[in-house]
């Protein structure tokens, strides 16, 4: 077999391969390194600005870098915002979500952790605002007051529990909370698109090649027969670089809806797969983000923790009132109005923290996150598919170009490679 023929039987071989790795790369490209691997550039970050948008979308440009971080991680803030926007917000607001956990269920895991901790609350407090007075009580009487306060505690947090499900739409920003806890963790922005579109972007790699080596047929047949010269390959190469990630990443989001064409009934591979789908996205969002602990922390830590606590304080107040029961006057005649007020406050302003804590306990988190998961997979089953495509494609749709870009400059390399070997 003579070099012309071996270089013309190679042609499809070497577009296929163009196609697959390609492909292969570009999903590579998406989601890793999780951080940003390179150098630091001194100036290039004040510059940045000034470069055409599209430059300025490269990851690590805008923070003065050279080099590269995957195109998901790196938008973490971005996808948690669209991860909000185009389906979490969708499904359900906080009250929605809160209602799923089982407030009761809170109520009462709480009631179990929280027992010991007042106790020791009132017993810090007491010894820190007012010792002497504290050590003077009779023992029975500080019994007294501490069996007030355990035998009031159901009704209190039943109370509060109720007054959070109430407010909690206020009180809980859930795009915030998202957005913290992805770009907290970006390898969770990579786990939602790889566990979601798993089978999607294996299609994308694999078709990369047949695709690739189909079109080399007709290439290595142009090569020959109309266009000879050296150049003809590496654009063909250009050509099917980019025409593969296109058409791959199309097929994946396009057509929204069922299409017939001939016999055939044609829809996105993607949204195909909308009830197998929405198991899978629920998963991660029960398990990672919308989560007891996560809600508990942003109630107390969040943009709108100072309501929070505001509201159990409120709550907590009376019951030391109660607590002190018919020595109440007797008490704050002792110690003064302002310091009895001041004791009551640091007793509701401490206890605050002790009341949602248990929140953060793992098992109990568990537990609760089967109610969220069937919560959020029946809505998503129920999406039309022009929000479930979204919820993808608006993430990756402004970085598309970039893939593009990476498999015609890949096609163009390999053309001059198949040149380099045959000649």
């Amino acid at each position: 077999m003579d070099n012309e023929t071996l270089s013309l039987l190679t042609v499809p071989l070497f577009t296929g391969a163009i196609g697959y790795v390609t492909n292969w790369t570009g999903v590579w490209m998406l989601f890793y390194p999780v951080h940003f691997a390179g150098f630091k550039v001194p100036g290039l970050a004040a510059l940045s600005h000034l470069f055409p948008r599209r430059i300025q979308q490269i990851p690590g440009v805008g923070q003065g870098g050279i080099g590269w971080q995957g195109i998901v991680p790196s938008r973490a803030a971005k996808m948690g915002s669209i991860a909000v926007d185009k389906g979490i917000a969708k499904l359900g607001g906080p009250s929605d979500f809160y209602r799923q956990l089982d407030p009761e269920a809170i109520a009462e895991h709480i009631l179990a952790t929280a027992r010991g901790d007042v106790y020791d609350v009132v017993e810090r407090i007491m010894e820190r605002e007012r010792p002497q007075l504290w050590h003077d009580l009779p023992p029975r009487v500080r019994a007294a007051v501490h069996a007030r306060v355990q035998e009031q505690l159901p009704e209190i947090v039943h109370a509060i529990t109720k007054e959070i499900g109430t407010h909690v739409d206020q009180l809980v920003d859930l795009k915030l909370m998202v957005i913290h806890r992805i770009e907290a963790n970006p390898a969770l922005a990579n786990r939602i698109f790889l566990e979601v579109g798993r089978k999607e972007l294996r299609f994308i790699i694999n078709f990369g090649f047949f695709f690739g080596f189909l079109l080399g047929i007709p290439t290595a047949l142009l090569t020959v027969l109309v266009l000879t010269q050296w150049w003809v390959l590496p654009i063909a190469g250009v050509l099917i670089g980019y025409t593969t990630n296109l058409l791959g990443i199309r097929m994946i989001f396009e057509p929204v809806r069922p299409r017939r064409i001939g016999p055939f009934n044609i829809q996105g591979l993607f949204l195909k797969r909308q009830p197998e789908v929405a198991g899978v996205y629920a998963d991660i969002i029960a398990d990672d983000i919308v989560t007891m602990s996560n809600m508990a922390e942003d109630l107390m830590y969040g943009p709108n923790s100072d309501r929070t606590r505001q509201m159990i304080e409120t709550a907590l107040r009376p019951a030391v009132d109660r607590a002190v029961g018919r020595a109440r006057p007797a008490v704050r005649a002792a110690v003064g109005r302002r310091e009895y007020d001041a004791i009551r406050s640091s007793v509701a302003a401490e206890a605050a923290d002790y009341t949602v804590a248990p929140l953060a306990d793992a098992d109990f988190n568990r537990s609760q996150s089967s109610g969220i998961r069937e919560f959020i997979a029946s809505r998503m089953r129920k999406m039309g598919p022009e929000d479930f495509s979204e919820m993808l494609r608006t993430a990756v749709r402004e970085d598309e170009w970039l893939l593009y870009l990476h498999g015609a400059v890949l096609g163009f390399g390999a053309g001059l490679l198949h040149l380099a070997i045959f000649g």
